[in-house]
């Protein structure tokens, strides 16, 4: 009997052995790999184009181009002094003579001068007038006047289909010294004559202002800017390398103002903005410059940029956390007792509706026996998952990814089914984007701060930041982040260098 029972235990004791040899490879199939790259939606932007000119300079070629004297005034014969005339008998009886006279003189401008505010550019000009009336009815040779009026003109600016400028002028003027002659007791006044020639003055501002403004040369210069808009920026350089490309889509036309001594058109260019991950993408093809648009669209730069965390940076906080719990020996098996574990390689990568694969190698033996021990890979699944506008990932779902009937796997199930190995795990898991979340910002905000393009600077300030829902992606855990701010291109030509 007793033979017998020692032959029993050493079958076991071979059977068990060479169960544990057997099952030193075993495990349940690994979940396959997602390899695809992380996708960003693309944003429409609109970026405010300033266009600038000094008023100084528009006040110079409006002087130059309007001539001293606006006119001349040469009237003969005219009717200066009607008859008077008095009621007697029922009867109106003329005791004065018409006088008639001829009248000459000229009305000479001062410096045009430019000014404003918000859309309204105003001129103001010095009129004054010298008119002599000559040969008063025969009686007086000569009588000289003078006479000055301020000529206030406000104009409404625009532009046309081909981006050349135009210019509406409404007049408002008034005489300070009104033209005339005090004659025979009367005042004889010219005003009238010589506010009938202003519109004349008021047609020629209509006329040269557009040109004066036509000299910024708008056009080549928006066709430099719209050509070199389509680029890329860099918005971080490292972990990952991250690229926004710009392609221009339109130019609105956003009107003129005055901006202390400078006259500034507002323009917004409606672009595309993509975010790659990775190397450079292509720059866009530039296309020609479209005519202006008079709905620019929503004013700001929205573009999305990628926080990224390497699966690599979660594996060995994945070791490490197992690591310490085998060292505590404190897991219990149901129906085996207390084990021994050993955790070896993590490997962790995206799979399937935005789950994460977890592998762990492993081994387990029954404390009160040494004999009852396995040996393999495990994969487990779980999805992680964030709040919105939170940086702090966490798993959900944690589970065996797939079973198998093999007996010697079924230790292997059992430590993995086990509270404390899950708990672990999923601790271990938990990553916060934080850090690296600033670090991206940070680096994207000095990337669109100022950037040169030949004479051109395109410049941003990142306003608002909302992040999104975590996803598991072929190049690592991937947090989008939605920056919105405030952009301009501003023409700002290279000085020479100094000789």
């Amino acid at each position: 009997m007793t033979d017998f029972r020692s032959f029993r235990a050493i079958a076991v004791g071979v059977l068990v052995t060479l169960l544990a040899a057997c099952s030193s490879q075993v495990g349940n199939p690994a979940p396959p790999r997602v390899v695809t790259p992380a996708e960003l939606p693309q944003r429409s932007s609109t970026i405010v184009v300033p266009v600038s000119a000094k008023l100084a300079d528009l006040e110079r070629g409006l002087n130059q181009r309007t001539p001293k004297t606006l006119w001349r005034i040469e009237k003969r014969g005219l009717l200066c002094v009607p008859p008077k005339r008095v009621k007697l008998f029922g009867k109106k009886l003329k005791v004065t003579p018409s006088l008639h006279c001829d009248i000459v003189g000229h009305v000479k401008r001062g410096r045009i001068r430019l000014s404003g505010s918000g859309a309204t550019l105003l001129i103001t000009m010095p009129v004054a007038a010298t008119i002599r009336a000559e040969n008063v009815g025969g009686i007086i040779r000569r009588e000289t006047a003078t006479g000055s009026a301020i000529v206030r003109a406000s104009a409404t600016l625009s532009i046309d289909r081909r981006w050349s400028p135009t210019a509406k002028v409404r007049i408002a003027y008034d005489w300070t010294e009104p033209p005339g002659i005090d004659f025979l007791g009367q005042r004889i006044k010219f005003a009238g004559k010589a506010d009938d020639k202003l519109e004349a003055v008021i047609a020629g501002l209509e006329r040269d202002l557009p040109k004066e403004l036509a000299r910024i040369d708008l056009r080549n210069r928006l066709d430099g800017v719209w050509r070199q808009g389509f680029t890329s920026v860099m918005l971080n350089r490292e972990r990952p390398p991250v690229w926004m490309r710009i392609t221009p889509r339109s130019l609105g036309f956003g009107g003129y103002r005055i901006v202390g001594d400078r006259l500034e058109m507002t323009l917004a260019a409606e672009a595309l903005t993509e975010t790659f991950v990775g190397d450079r993408p292509p720059d866009p093809v530039p296309t020609p410059l479209p005519p202006p648009s008079r709905q620019p669209g929503p004013r700001g730069l929205r573009f999305f940029i990628p926080v990224l965390a390497d699966y690599e940076q979660l594996q060995p906080v994945v070791e490490r956390a197992l690591a310490k719990l085998a060292k505590k020996r404190q897991i219990v098996l149901t129906g085996v007792g207390p084990v021994d574990a050993t955790f070896g390689k993590v490997t962790i990568y995206a799979t399937d509706n935005n789950h994460l694969a977890v592998g762990i190698v492993a081994s387990v033996k029954a404390r009160k026996t040494s004999l009852v021990a396995t040996k393999g890979e495990i994969w487990l699944s779980a999805i992680p998952y964030n709040d919105a506008n939170s940086q702090l990932v966490r798993v959900k779902d944690l589970q065996i990814a797939g079973r198998t009937d093999s007996t010697g796997v079924n230790l292997l199930f059992a430590l993995f089914e086990n509270s404390s190995v899950r708990d672990s795990i999923r601790e271990a898991l938990v990553h916060d984007f934080v850090g690296d979340y600033e670090k991206v910002l940070t680096a994207a905000r000095g990337a669109i701060a100022e950037r040169r393009e030949g004479d051109f600077i395109l410049s941003a300030d990142v306003s608002r930041v909302d992040n999104g829902l975590i996803k598991a992606t072929g190049q690592g855990l991937f947090l989008p982040v939605e920056a919105q701010g405030e952009a301009q291109i501003l023409y700002r030509p290279r000085r020479p260098p100094a000789r």
